[in-house]
Order: structure tokens, then C-alpha cells, then sequence
């Protein structure tokens, strides 16, 4: 059985527009036979990386850090796939970088080079094979979680992962509309077909992605609202 670690980086946890894009997607995985755990960042009680690298040199692959992550080592270790679901801010909540940060354990520091670059990869007794990416974001564009793409894209990386894809969501707000039925569908199906297929297929993640109504309509409502809130607080 295929198992996934997933982590909902909101710090609004199961209420906010994360958990409307990642809850199909993981279900979709459930569907097609994963088992699925999933924990919030928020919820998590660790702490910042210190930078001691101890875990690389004097006791390779542990951490100095006696916090709840001393928990999820052992789960992550034992999962097929990584599954970080991370809402844009500048550029993501403090919690979910912190637990990134905090896989660096995991990695063995022998460092070859690859492609022109350095790179590292994960313990041979850590199962993690694919990391995939859920974002969301309140603006319009979709290149506005490129960086988020890349910071997991580099992640995979620096770990000798696939990343296996990025479902993107932006201007998340309108999933609460029924028009957006087929993005939250096409989620579901992006899940199974990880799963059964190893992949997922490009025009569902179009979907995921797709616009919701106009950019200009966008841009017209979210300053009109924004002119409301001057108006009734004295802004």
C-alpha cells in the first residue's frame, strides 16, 4: 500500500481555501488505495531550525531537537510520497516553513553533482520517492505561486526526489462557487490517478488551474471591496 504524508500549511487548518483543494485531492489517493495522514502546521509544536548540523555531522540523520517532530520522523520515513500543501503569503506561513526546514535530518549530506548543480538525497532508510505540491492563492494569476512551484521543485531536488506536479489554485475564493465544481472533481481525479498511474494528467491540473472569471472583473471587485472597508472603517 502507497503511503502518503500530507501537510495542510493554512494557518486557518481545515477552514480555509487549502482544505477545499487538498480534501479532494486526498481523497482521491484514499479512492485509489493510499493510506493518507495528514497533519496541520499550525497544530504542530516545533521549532525553528537551529542551523547546528549536528544531524549531518556528529549523529548523522537525528535531530537535537526533542519537539514533536521526533513524532513524525518515523512517519515520514516510512511514506511513499510528500504531499505539502501551501497557501501563497510572503512567501508561505511561518509554520510550514519551519517543518520544511526541519526535513533536514532526513537528508544524507553525501553530495554529488547533477546537471550542473550540488545536490544531496534522502537517507536510503526514508521512503520518500515524490514530493507533490497543492497551493493556493488569492490573486488572479497563476504565476503568482511560482516561487512556491520552486521552492518545492528545489526541495525535490536537494533530496534525489521526483517532483511528481503542482496543483495550483489561484484567486481560490471562487472554489465556493458551484461553477467550480469540475476544479474540486478534477482535484479528486488528480489523486487517484497519482496513484494508480504514477502521474497525473496535464489537463486536469489545467482545470485545477483554470480562471474563474475575468482578471479585470477580479481586479474591479477586490478594489471595490477594499474602497468598502476604507469607507466604513475611516481608512
Amino acid at each position: 500500500m502507497t503511503k502518503v504524508f500530507a501537510v495542510n500549511g493554512s494557518n486557518r487548518k481545515g477552514k480555509g481555501n487549502m482544505a477545499k483543494l487538498l480534501t479532494p485531492f486526498l481523497e482521491g489517493m484514499e479512492e485509489a488505495g493510499a493510506e493518507v495522514e495528514l497533519v496541520y502546521s499550525k497544530d504542530l509544536e516545533i521549532e525553528d531550525c537551529l542551523g547546528d548540523f549536528s544531524c549531518w555531522s556528529k549523529h548523522p540523520g537525528i535531530c537535537i531537537q526533542k519537539d514533536e517532530m521526533q513524532e513524525l520522523y518515523p512517519m515520514l520515513r516510512a511514506s511513499d510520497i510528500l504531499v505539502l500543501g501551501i497557501p501563497r503569503y510572503i512567501p508561505m506561513p511561518a509554520p510550514m516553513q519551519a517543518f520544511i526546514n526541519r526535513l533536514c535530518p532526513l537528508i544524507d549530506p553525501f553530495l554529488e553533482a547533477k546537471d550542473g548543480r550540488t545536490v544531496a538525497r534522502f537517507h536510503k532508510d526514508v521512503r520518500i520517492k515524490r514530493i507533490v505540491l497543492v497551493a493556493v492563492s488569492g490573486w488572479w494569476e497563476v504565476g503568482n505561486m511560482d516561487l512556491l512551484v520552486e521552492i518545492v521543485q528545489e526541495l525535490a531536488k536537494d533530496t534525489g526526489t521526483e517532483f511528481s506536479g503542482a496543483l495550483l489554485r489561484p484567486h481560490a475564493y471562487e472554489m465556493a462557487r458551484p461553477e467550480a465544481a469540475d476544479v474540486l472533481e478534477a482535484a479528486r481525479r488528480s489523486g487517484r490517478q497519482l496513484i494508480s498511474n504514477g502521474r497525473m494528467s496535464p489537463d486536469d491540473l489545467a482545470t485545477v488551474s483554470r480562471p474563474l472569471l475575468s482578471w479585470e472583473d477580479d481586479l474591479e471587485r477586490s478594489n471595490l471591496d477594499y474602497e468598502e472597508t476604507k469607507r466604513r472603517t475611516g481608512g
